[in-house]
């Protein structure tokens, strides 16, 4: 077999199914356009555990790939060479919590084609969030910090990313799935929307034959939870917790009836949902046990 040397076109027949990750799937590849050409990524935390780049950096086997299908141009958890320049794709991990994160947000966004939100802290607030607008955010504070002012950043209640800038597409999950981050980070770096479940986890349960544990009286999130965790914690005899965030296709009303039903309060049930639904999840089950009262 004869090497190409110094060519860098190469044909590739539609039947061979060979597929070169951040290119498009047609037949002629340009290999001088797919090395100069990668879109520019970069990987950015807020105010969180860093649980979700944590997860990308722990996908050993997948990681060369994550790394060679894109110029990664920022990634301070993987490498010390950043610089920050025009993106065409920024994933950013946490929440908003000073006026620091949010200028820097500001920043980012004229700079790139597309913003990723990973996890459910920079798509919901996180846990950091499950106390919002109750009004004790101050007191809570100097509780933990003291009433000595901060004189290098502002800090204020926790916020997810889309407070403050538009954001394209949310891989949500506390962490996020390894699975679901790889299958997207393909997509995006063809040109591809992400494409993440739309649907509850009790879908999942179904595929995986698990015994509905709302039937034992437990108190599950799975039928208002957004599916894509594989329905880890009920596979595992645990209800679901919530921590994939709001489901897109879910019957709140349903889930809060049948809770009240199985003798569950309203305290108990907000305190389920605040943990990672996020204030407009809180705000939409407060109506239902307004009307519920009446």
């Amino acid at each position: 077999m004869r090497t190409l040397r110094d060519r860098l076109d190469l044909y590739l027949y539609g039947r061979t199914g060979i597929f070169i990750l951040g290119c498009y799937a047609y037949e002629g590849f340009n290999l001088k356009n797919i090395i100069m050409n990668k879109p520019k990524v970069g990987f950015y935390n807020l105010s969180g555990c860093s649980g979700c780049l944590l997860t990308i950096l722990n996908c050993e086997n997948q990681l060369l790939d994550v790394f060679n299908g894109a110029e990664v141009v920022s990634f301070l958890m993987a490498q010390s060479n950043n610089v920050e320049k025009e993106l065409d794709i920024a994933f950013i991990d946490g929440s908003v919590t000073t006026d620091e994160q949010e200028e820097f947000l500001h920043e980012l966004r004229p700079r790139t084609k597309k913003v990723v939100c990973l996890g459910s802290c920079s798509c919901y607030g996180g846990v950091q969030a499950m106390e919002n607008e109750k009004g004790t955010w101050l007191k809570r504070f100097n509780k933990v910090y003291g009433k000595k002012p901060f004189k290098v950043v502002k800090p204020f209640e926790s916020k997810p990313v889309d407070a403050f800038i538009p954001v394209d597409y949310y891989l949500p999950g506390c962490p996020i799935d390894a699975d679901q981050f790889l299958y997207n980070y393909a997509r995006l770096l063809r040109g591809l929307p992400a494409d993440v479940p739309k649907t509850p986890v009790c879908l999942e349960c179904k595929w995986h034959e698990n015994e509905c544990l709302l039937l034992k009286d437990k108190l599950c999130l799975g039928p208002v939870t957004s599916a894509g965790c594989k329905a880890k914690c009920p596979s595992h005899n645990l209800p679901c917790i919530g921590c994939f965030g709001p489901a897109d296709e879910s019957n709140l009303t349903s889930e809060f009836s049948l809770l009240k039903e199985k003798g569950y309060t309203f305290p108990e049930i907000e305190r389920k949902l605040r943990l990672f639904g996020g204030v407009k999840f809180i705000k939409q089950f407060k109506s239902l046990w307004k009307k519920a009262q009446k």
